[in-house]
């Protein structure tokens, strides 16, 4: 094929064939790894490949390899492998984890349709952009004759795909001879071209299936920003007096950092302090106006009710001892007058 490009060198032609090269055995690598595709040093490699064969691109435009008025036989067969560059592009995009997936979606179709369009303007392929209305214009009896036709196409191609791949390997192994015929070589590169049409079609097709749902999570996005979701309070965290050893357990279990305590372990705290009367002391008379009304005393006679004070005293009762101690210490904290500020700061 008589070179189309004017304003290309011979070596601009050998740098891109040593520049694909590069990029192909790369993108083996990149398959052939057992290495997550979401690794650090595999979305490098991408990368980096995928630079590598935009270069490439770039000096096969301005080349001028390939016309819109010939045929394949007209390609040379060093040229073949260019046809390439878009569907290894396009596989490369889909491994990409990083940026927008409707993105990187969106990158890869138009790279594997120019690939598929190409291949039909050499009459390599037949391939159909499927438009969605099309599809609803459709009846009923047509609709099951395209789901009968595309299973039968999906068996057919699986099919072919196997047989390509095992060619491809056999294909491969003489490709490596150094004294390789050009007939071989050249049947080599359009077998292919052939099998990367099978799987660009597949990729369109899974690419279909994702679209919808990528569609669907970007406008709950936008509803998302529109409506944005209100930030939940922080829990509250109260020092709690539980009534039992339950309850402490249920509410203590959430703030282990806070003092719980049952009402029993209230009480009895207090009753260590002094403050509450022990409850397991026998009484040996009344200690209030309450106990004393209970146990049938006169509440008029004011001279029974000092005696009784009186005689408290003297017997010094532990139980109002502790009262009158509290008492104290109350008055002694809450001294008379300070809570009447009259209207001052």
């Amino acid at each position: 094929m008589d070179n189309k490009g004017t304003d290309t060198s011979e070596s601009d032609i050998e740098s891109l064939s040593s520049i694909f090269k590069k990029g192909l055995e790369s993108y083996n690598n990149i398959t052939n790894s057992d290495q997550p595709t979401n690794s650090p040093d595999m979305q490098i490699s991408i990368k980096r490949t995928m630079k590598t064969f935009e270069d490439a691109t770039r000096l096969v435009s301005l080349a001028g390899i390939f016309s819109n008025n010939e045929s394949i036989d007209e390609v040379s067969t060093s040229d073949l492998q260019y046809f390439l560059l878009p569907a290894l592009l396009g596989s490369l995009n889909l491994k990409l984890t990083s940026g927008e997936r409707k993105d990187i979606v969106d990158v890869a179709e138009i790279y594997f349709k120019d690939f598929l369009l190409r291949c039909n303007a050499y009459n390599l392929s037949n391939y159909q952009d499927k438009k969605t209305d099309e599809k609803l214009n459709k009846t009923e009896l047509e609709q099951l004759l395209t789901a009968v036709n595309t299973r039968a196409n999906k068996i057919q191609r699986f099919k072919e795909q196997k047989e390509l791949k095992s060619k491809l390997g056999d294909l491969k192994k003489n490709i490596e001879n150094e004294h390789v015929d050009e007939e071989i070589k050249r049947e080599y590169f359009i077998t292919m071209i052939k099998l990367f049409i099978h799987e660009a079609i597949e990729e369109l097709n899974s690419i279909d299936m994702e679209k919808p749902i990528l569609e669907h999570m970007d406008n709950m996005k936008k509803d998302d920003k529109i409506q944005p979701k209100r930030a939940l309070p922080p829990p509250l965290r109260p020092i709690i007096i539980t009534k039992d050893e339950v309850q402490k357990a249920v509410f203590g279990a959430g703030y282990p950092s806070l003092p719980t305590m049952t009402v029993n372990e209230f009480y009895d705290k207090r009753v260590a302090e002094g403050i509450f009367p022990d409850p397991n002391k026998k009484k040996t008379v009344p200690t209030s106006l309450q106990e004393a009304a209970l146990a049938g005393m006169s509440l008029n006679q004011d001279e029974k009710e000092e005696e009784l004070k009186d005689k408290l005293i003297e017997e010094d009762d532990e139980e109002n001892i502790a009262r009158m101690r509290a008492k104290d210490e109350f008055k002694d904290d809450h001294r008379r007058g300070w809570g009447n500020r009259m209207n001052r700061s």
